[in-house]
């Protein structure tokens, strides 16, 4: 079996055979070269693993640590690793890669050589039994046709008896042709029957076979550089798996019994004396009637002794009864622990119960708080007892002193409602969803503390506390129903930060931080989201939807929501105005009713102003509104700006459809949104994704300068939307014109009807130079003084 035997006629599929393994080999290669840029990428991946670890987590501490060692030398292998893999990937380019792009040019080549030689003996096998031969048999029968034409004219030259010697000669010439011919295709017969004969038995089956014994060559040079290729790419050579036994004898090596001997030997600490706890007989140095360590039974105590030995008593039998709870819960803990580490297959299973383990530790330790707490109550108990019984059936002494007044002991007992129980919302300490910032502007000094809900992740609460110079915040863990920081759990928030705010405990051990001084919510503008009711949309604003509300004493307000999906710095930004607006209280401007922080989604609670926009409100009324009655409305807004600038407050969104009409025509500044407070009156923004073009001061839109002169210059366009009954400014421009008009002078005309004194006031407000421009202040007197000029 053989190409040369069995493939004489199979040429087509020799071609295709050829085209395939090259195929494949360029696949193979294209692999190869993937597996070197993977295996490289990995060992780059585990050296900078390697280089990112905390080198202080390597660090031996003043004593002998097996754990440190073990994760020391995981480092170090996997470093190992990393050039035992870098190494490999070197060697599989220079080696198996390299030969396989040689080995394909070589196939290449061969496919070439074969199909030049194949064609060319097949060509020379065509010629010689076919091409010639035709050749040879085309002249043959035209010789036979010239040798009867040669015969017919020498019969017909006898028969007349005319130049037969001339016809004899061409006869004899044309026999003499055709037989010489005869011979040539008689002997190029006998050779093309020859070539066939070898191209079929030797030629081609000669060139079939080198083909297969090159194929086979380079199949074996394939094997070759396929068995190279599977020992630097195994997983299991000696010095990777060195790595794996010297990690693996390392973790062996941790014993957690004795992990911890020698730093007890290195610390150890001979044991404290304990402190004395006697009675301080300096206290009884100024009365003599009292003595130390005796209970004082007499008629101003006795009834409070009883009092109180009734409170002992049931507070010990309470203690004793979570003991016996506690207890049980230890037992059943203990029982489940043992079941889970059965059903567990693998080592690392043993952090599932980790946290169990922890609670079954803390259990105990509670156990033994309660233990402590029953032996106090027992011996004070004790002590009570023996002295209402030696004094049974007695009256009580009266006391000789009076000087002092008596104090009842019972007030330490009394049944007070711990804040605890108090749900979250009504603890003082818990601000709802105000933003970090905010929370961390009202915590001042160590130890300051608050809980909020938070802003990027509703139903997540967090701990924000002040400490060491710094504002931190933890998220509240809430793991298996209970919440906690890392020490003990607890069914509701308020009873953890109880827990550390009395104990003292600290927060996290890395942290050290305590809790001090609880920072209550300003009660004034904090409302429950149960203390309105939505109503009907009045419309949508830039953060969502405004509604309006009813409050619990049927207050009609204006609600703004806040969208729960806006991101972190829109609902900071959302719940700035309700900021600004705490400060202000000014009949132009809108006034706070208070905000809902509580929970999601954030309200802004606004007084409801029944005239709605003053935009819409000039445009709809435009018939009907009189000159004194535009005037009032300028001198209404130019009253609340004025009050703004004494209070360092820059708008920067000044225009009709942020202000609102009230009740008996007034208006009211409203939308302060885009509004800043600043000490130093100016306002540096690097940027708004909206801004009001054709509203804003050219100062504001170069460089991003806000201050009171900016808002006088919206004022200015207030104006002129105020008389001109609510026409968009700049008409016909689109807001770019607008712009680039501006900076070359421009200025709007005056509307229809304005009077001289409102267009100078306008002209005025719109000076480039912002120290040019009038301070509110000077426009209220200004605008003043023309209300009162004006009958109609």
């Amino acid at each position: 079996m053989g190409f040369g035997s069995d493939l004489k006629n199979s040429h087509e599929a020799v071609l295709k055979l050829q085209d395939w393994e090259l195929r494949l080999l360029e696949t193979v290669k294209k692999f190869m070269a993937l597996r070197i840029k993977s295996d490289k990428e990995y060992a780059s991946t585990l050296q900078n693993l390697c280089n990112q670890v905390d080198k202080e987590s390597t660090v031996q501490m003043n004593y002998v640590s097996n754990v440190s060692k073990s994760w020391l030398l995981m480092i170090q292998q996997t470093e190992q690793l990393s050039r035992i893999m870098k190494t490999h990937a070197e060697d599989l380019n220079s080696g198996p890669l390299h030969r396989l792009t040689m080995m394909i040019k070589d196939k290449q080549q061969m496919k070439k050589s074969f199909i030049g030689v194949h064609q060319q003996i097949e060509a020379e096998m065509i010629k010689v039994t076919k091409t010639e031969l035709e050749k040879l048999k085309s002249s043959y029968r035209q010789l036979i046709k010239e040798m009867n034409s040669a015969r017919e004219k020498y019969k017909e030259a006898l028969a007349k008896g005319k130049e037969t010697e001339k016809a004899k000669e061409r006869y004899d010439k044309a026999t003499m042709k055709l037989h010489m011919l005869h011979n040539q295709y008689v002997l190029a017969l006998k050779g093309a029957q020859l070539h066939q004969n070898q191209y079929y038995d030797t030629t081609l089956p000669l060139l079939l076979d080198s083909l297969q014994k090159m194929q086979e060559e380079m199949i074996k040079a394939l094997k070759g550089i396929f068995d190279e290729y599977s020992q630097i790419t195994s997983l299991v050579t000696e010095e990777i798996v060195n790595v794996h036994k010297e990690i693996k004898m390392s973790v062996e090596q941790i014993d957690p019994s004795t992990e911890y001997n020698n730093f007890i030997d290195v610390h150890r600490t001979t044991a404290a004396k304990e402190q004395e706890i006697e009675f301080d007989i300096s206290l009884l140095e100024e009365n003599e009637n009292l003595q130390a360590n005796e209970i004082m039974w007499n008629n101003l105590t006795a009834e409070s002794l009883q009092v109180m030995l009734k409170t002992l008593a049931e507070e010990l039998m309470q203690t004793q009864q979570m003991l016996l709870n506690k207890e049980e819960a230890v037992l059943e803990l203990e029982k489940r622990i043992e079941e889970s580490s059965k059903t567990y297959e693998k080592k690392s299973d043993i952090v599932l119960l980790l946290s169990q383990k922890q609670s079954l530790e803390e259990l105990k330790q509670s156990v033994q708080q309660l233990r402590c707490t029953e032996a106090k109550f027992t011996a004070q108990k004790e002590l009570l007892e023996q002295k209402v019984q030696e004094n049974d059936g007695k009256e009580p002494p009266p006391v000789v002193n009076y000087e002092e007044d008596a104090r009842s002991v019972t007030s330490m007992y009394s049944d007070a409602v711990s804040i605890s129980e108090k749900p979250l919302a009504e603890q003082d300490w818990y601000h709802g969803a105000i933003p970090r910032i905010e929370a961390q502007e009202l915590l001042k000094q160590q130890g300051d503390f608050l809980v909020r809900e938070s802003h990027g992740k509703p139903g997540e609460y967090v701990l924000s506390v002040y400490s060491d110079g710094q504002r931190r915040h933890f998220i509240i863990q809430f793991v298996d129903n209970l919440y906690r920081f890392e020490g003990t759990g607890f069914s509701n928030i308020p009873q953890l930060i109880e827990h550390h705010y009395t104990t003292k405990q600290v927060i996290t051990k890395k942290s050290g931080v305590v809790l001090l001084n609880p920072i209550p919510k300003d009660k004034k503008w904090v409302l429950n989201h149960e203390d309105v009711t939505l109503g009907e949309l009045l419309g949508k604003g830039n953060f969502g939807e405004v509604y309006k509300g009813i409050l619990k004493d049927k207050t009609a307000v204006a609600v703004k929501t806040c969208k729960e999906d806006l991101p972190q710095e829109l609902k900071i930004k959302f719940l700035q105005e309700a900021k600004i607006l705490k400060q202000y209280d000014h009949p132009n401007i809108v006034k706070l009713i208070g905000v809902c922080t509580q929970r999601q989604p954030i309200y802004i609670i606004m007084e409801l102003v029944p005239g709605g926009d003053f935009l819409s409100f000039l445009r709809k009324k435009k018939d009907e509104l009189k000159l004194k009655q535009l005037v009032k409305f300028s001198l209404d807004a130019v009253s609340g700006m004025s009050y703004l600038e004494s209070k360092n407050c820059i708008h920067r969104d000044l225009a009709a459809r942020n202000c609102l009409v009230g009740e008996n025509n007034v208006l009211k500044i409203s939308d302060f949104g885009m509004s800043r407070q600043e000490d130093g009156g100016v306002y540096s923004s690097s940027g708004l994704k909206q801004i009001p073009i054709k509203w804003t001061a050219p100062e504001a839109l170069n460089y991003g300068r806000y201050s009171s002169e900016s808002d006088v210059w919206s004022f200015g366009i207030l104006l002129w939307e105020t008389f001109s009954l609510g026409v968009c400014p700049y008409p016909g421009m689109t807001n770019q014109q607008a712009r680039e008009q501006v900076e070359r002078g421009y200025r709007m005309s005056a509307p229809q009807h304005c009077p001289e004194d409102i267009f100078k006031i306008m002209m005025k407000c719109w000076d480039y130079k912002p120290e040019n421009r009038p301070k509110f202040s000077d426009l209220q007197k200004e605008l003043a003084v023309i209300k009162r000029k004006i009958t109609q």
